[in-house]
């Protein structure tokens, strides 16, 4: 019962938008980690004071990859969703609060823009599930009078 409720995604078909926004800007985000290693990989982890820099770049790539799919594809969507968030808050907390700490809101709400977004995204896909135009949808059990399409 708990997994179809995971897999429930009777929300608008247009939730398929949100999903592209979101997992279409995480996807290519773990890619630019492998491809660009020392601008958005390991060499930006060591820069920021992530620890272990050569481990948590592929690992945190790998997951934005797997993840981003996942909701492109609208399987797993909520699930997927959790690793997601919580990248997207350490991001936050260690690139834009030292910017709000050292020069303040304007400056730092220019440069969060991107993961606020990214943030409200997940968030929504978190509670609302993956919409009718999913994987998720075609999965789960269909109910008498749902309006699964």
């Amino acid at each position: 019962m708990r997994f179809q409720r995971i897999l429930a995604a009777h929300g608008p078909g247009v939730i398929l938008m949100i999903r592209l926004l979101v997992g279409g800007v995480f996807f290519l985000e773990g890619m630019k980690k492998f491809i660009f290693v020392e601008q958005w990989g390991a060499g930006r982890f060591a820069r920021i004071g992530i620890p272990a820099p050569g481990i948590m770049g592929p690992f945190v790539g790998v997951v934005e990859i797997v993840c981003g799919f996942l909701i492109l594809a609208g399987l797993l969507t909520r699930f997927a969703s959790i690793p997601l968030l919580i990248n997207i808050c350490v991001a936050i907390a260690t690139t834009k609060i030292p910017i709000l700490l050292r020069s303040g809101f304007w400056p730092m709400e220019a440069e969060a823009r991107a993961d606020y977004s990214m943030l409200m995204g997940l968030l929504f896909l978190l509670l609302a599930g993956a919409g009718s135009w999913s994987v998720d949808a075609w999965l789960a059990p269909k109910t008498p009078g749902s309006n699964v399409h």
